[in-house]
């Protein structure tokens, strides 16, 4: 089937790089990507993430919570060293 399509230059370029890439005519590597794009089907199902509560409190500055957490780290790791273990 002929057919006029007009691509956008970057589409244009993208397929001539691809087509000079694989040795391939143009006509064979834009018949190869519909192929390609058109068997990949339906879009998927958007994905929900289940939501939780959270003891966090509402106005609570998170800002410097890693520090936070790798001072209590080490301070537990003081304390067992401490102890020998």
């Amino acid at each position: 089937m002929r057919t006029t399509v007009t691509l956008d230059d970057d589409v244009a370029k993208m397929l001539e790089r691809r087509a000079r890439e694989r040795g391939t005519t143009f006509k064979h590597t834009i018949n190869e990507v519909l192929r390609r794009g058109l068997a990949v089907g339906p879009d998927p199902e958007p994905y929900e993430l289940p939501t939780f509560s959270s003891p966090i409190q509402p106005g609570l500055d998170l800002t410097k919570a890693l520090a936070l957490a790798a001072t209590l780290e080490d301070d537990e790791v003081l304390r067992k060293l401490e102890m020998g273990k």
